[in-house]
This record gives structure tokens, sequence and C-alpha cells, in this order.
């Protein structure tokens, strides 16, 4: 009777996904305690309704370097995470016509002067 490698492989394929899972879980809950809930690139708000539409990017595109004090982490709807992956594929291509260029827009930039000035 042949070896059960497919038996090992699915079960290494599920451990692989769980731990996934639980990375997702655990950044995201984070990134939207630290974060306010809205799009770090089109500025689009979001509440409890439609909150699931908003998604946590690692900006290095390392999933496993999450640190607590969510540096690494950027929420972007997911029209503009979509976009985000994209660009870093046509980027990776080398074409000078797909290249694209890093965003550098940051509308949280000054939120702590400008929560400052509401006082």
């Amino acid at each position: 009777m042949p070896p059960k490698n497919n038996d090992r492989l699915d079960d290494i394929v599920a451990k692989a996904r769980r731990a996934q899972d639980q990375r997702a879980l655990g950044y995201r809950e984070q990134s939207l305690k630290i974060h306010p809930w809205v799009c770090g690139r089109c500025g689009r708000e979001f509440t409890r309704a439609n909150l699931h539409e908003l998604t946590v990017h690692h900006k290095d595109h390392n999933h496993d370097n999450n640190p607590a004090d969510g540096s690494n982490w950027e929420n972007l709807c997911i029209y503009c995470h979509d976009n985000e992956h994209q660009r870093q594929l046509e980027h990776g291509f080398g074409s000078d016509e797909t290249k694209a260029e890093t965003a550098t827009h940051n509308p949280f930039a000054d939120l702590k002067g400008l929560l400052k000035k509401s006082d």
C-alpha cells in the first residue's frame, strides 16, 4: 500500500491556513483598535455596518511583520488594497509603462496636531 503523503500534505496545509487565520484575526483587530476606521488612501470612512470592507495592509508586504504599535499596518478599503497589490505586481514586472510610484500620501500625518487644535 502506498504511503499516505497526501494526508500529511493536507495536514500541513490545514495547519498553515489555521495559523494564517489566527495571524489575520490578531493584527486586524489590533489595527482596528489603533487606527481610525478610514481608508488610508481614499479617505472613505467606515462604520460597523461596512467594516468588513476595510482591510489591513502590510506596508512592507510581510504578513509576519506585525509590531504591536501598528507601524507596519495601514487600513485600506478593499478597492485601494487591491490596487496597492496590483501596483506591486506591475512594478515587479519591470516594464517602464507599468512601474508604479509608491504612494506617499498620509491623510493622518498631522492628526495629533489637528486634535490638539480642536481642544
